[in-house]
């Protein structure tokens, strides 16, 4: 069994990625590095709001930033990143079918 600190850093991860927009930021940043206005404009958020969303995933170790000049452009962290993120999609898309509207 994992010790409590392993427990709680994995829970800590699924609570962040439990909103739509910061789903999408990462699938965006999986595709390539980006910065906020970009991640903006294909996640169809404001530029604060995917701000707050980044710094949140960064503290997380889910995101990582690399400062050119006064632009700040993100990553995705590492190759756990997309494991986790490509799991958590193909488990939705093949149990997606099974639940039920009230339950989603």
């Amino acid at each position: 069994m994992p010790d409590d600190e392993q427990v709680h850093l994995a829970a800590e991860g699924f609570r962040l990625l439990a909103d739509p927009t910061r789903i999408k930021i990462l699938w965006a940043l999986l595709q390539g590095e980006s910065s906020v206005a970009c991640l903006a404009e294909m996640v169809g958020a404001a530029p604060t709001a995917v701000s707050q969303h980044l710094a949140k995933l960064r503290l997380a170790g889910l995101v990582k930033g690399r400062r050119e000049g006064t632009y700040v452009h993100y990553s995705a962290a590492d190759g756990h990143v997309r494991a986790l993120l490509a799991e958590a999609l193909f488990h939705a898309d093949h149990a997606g079918a099974g639940i039920s509207d009230e339950h989603r």
